[in-house]
């Protein structure tokens, strides 16, 4: 039986390695702040040797994108067959992840210019915030429903939502998330 390479394992070392990096990552950001959060402290935090994360990660911030990166594909809503409540728990869901202990820091730190290639960073945050979106679209539309496009749901739900947690801007909450999807569910013209 040939070798396998330890690139080509599904989890092994490697797996558990990185799981205990971003486990403490994100301990020490819910804990600390991201701004204070060091590859040392990580190192120290998982019980792996300091080097390894330098070597897998090189800075907090590509260390924090890639924690970003797996937080949003590990929970994404499961869908209701309803457009409104769909988009609804979806935006629910965006904000509740964004507004968490340390996520402005980790979303920040994903389409920061000193990750590895920003423009493939914003388009992968971005992709993987528009599948959640489109998700609810594409099934909506299987059943019949009328949609909005998803550069609409963007314009109207998503960008506002990330706006006013970037900058901590007041009641933004639940009900205003759900108050964007009901502006954009009414003004949907019929076919």
């Amino acid at each position: 039986m040939p070798a396998k390479s330890k690139d080509s394992r599904p989890g092994g070392r490697s797996a558990r390695v990185r799981a205990a990096v971003h486990r403490a990552t994100v301990d020490l950001v819910q804990e600390i702040g991201a701004d204070k959060v060091t590859l040392p402290a990580v190192a120290r935090r998982a019980g792996v040797n300091p080097s390894s994360v330098y070597r897998r990660w090189g800075t907090i911030a590509a260390l924090l994108a890639d924690v970003a990166a797996q937080r949003v594909d590990e929970a994404i809503p499961e869908l209701l067959g309803d457009l409104r409540a769909d988009l609804e728990r979806a935006a629910v869901w965006t904000l509740t992840d964004l507004s968490r202990p340390g996520g402005v820091a980790f979303f920040r730190a994903e389409v920061a210019p000193d990750v590895d290639d920003r423009r493939a960073g914003l388009r992968e945050c971005l992709q993987r915030v528009s599948t959640r979106f489109q998700a609810a679209l594409d099934a909506a539309a299987r059943r019949g429903e009328d949609t909005p496009g998803l550069d609409r749901v963007l314009d109207r739900v998503v960008a506002p939502l990330y706006f006013r947690v970037v900058f901590s801007i007041p009641e933004t909450d639940e009900n205003y998330a759900r108050r964007l999807v009901a502006e954009l569910c009414d003004a949907i013209p019929p076919h």
